[in-house]
């Protein structure tokens, strides 16, 4: 399996920065994924880059706003360059910017892969992550996720499976059904429900509803090579990212 990554976002409310990734790389991380706060502007990007050098973290990956992919791709590159980021995500777009329909779903598609185009001359990856929105039908019955992937034929995924769980989804039917375009995972936990409600119901990995085991085999069986341990609102990051990556490195021994 690859080295366990972490989203930097599940600690935004904990710096400072340098101190996170002193406790991931203490914790056995070795990959730590980007979001846009971090990127602001040139001297937070080369601080960024300081610090993970001197933890010896990677940032194979980030997200970027679809303003800036759209609006700046030099921009991102150059971001992409300096910080060692081979693959490029749009997180997340506003309820303003969502489609109504399957033929809004299908232009977004498209203009998705048109985004896309720069990153990937550019030899890098393109993908989009998934929140749950995606997963409920619009009016006209349509998946707006599986709209997303037939009209951006170039759109890698970066699947965000509890999100997928949360949006009424199997997991497990959607990996198997789009195997070929997922080429990172967000692994995170949902809480029994009821529990949890200080962290928004989010649980660590192991600790919650979702059965890792079975879906971390599958996984394994696509092209997947980035897992990022992820909670949107944790209440302590330390407690999160320690219990998280010692559950899924036995799940891994486990499948091994």
């Amino acid at each position: 399996m690859a080295p366990y990554s972490y989203q930097l976002y599940s600690s935004r409310k904990f710096p400072p920065l340098s101190a996170t990734l002193a406790m991931l790389a203490e914790a056995g991380y070795a990959q730590v994924e980007g979001f846009g706060g971090l990127f602001a502007d040139p001297a937070a990007v080369t601080a960024l880059k300081d610090a993970l050098s001197q933890t010896g973290l990677a940032m194979p990956s980030g997200h970027f706003g679809l303003d800036l992919v759209e609006n700046a791709p030099d921009e991102v590159l150059e971001i992409a360059r300096t910080l060692g980021i081979d693959t490029v995500i749009v997180p997340f777009i506003s309820p303003a910017e969502r489609p109504a329909d399957g033929d809004g779903w299908r232009t977004f598609g498209h203009r998705l892969e048109e985004a896309g185009a720069p990153i990937l001359q550019a030899g890098l990856a393109f993908g989009y992550h998934n929140h749950a929105f995606e997963f409920e039908p619009t009016s006209d019955g349509d998946v707006p996720m599986k709209l997303l992937l037939e009209s951006g034929p170039s759109l890698k995924w970066e699947i965000d499976v509890a999100w997928v769980v949360r949006g009424g989804a199997d997991p497990l039917d959607w990996i198997a059904a789009h195997a070929d375009r997922i080429v990172a995972a967000h692994v995170k936990d949902i809480a029994p429900a009821g529990t949890n409600q200080d962290e928004d119901g989010w649980a660590d990995v192991g600790d919650g509803i979702m059965d890792w085991p079975a879906i971390m085999a599958a996984l394994l069986r696509t092209p997947c090579r980035l897992f990022v341990m992820e909670h949107d609102n944790p209440s302590d990051d330390r407690r999160f990212a320690q219990r998280s990556i010692a559950s899924v490195t036995r799940i891994d021994k486990e499948n091994a």
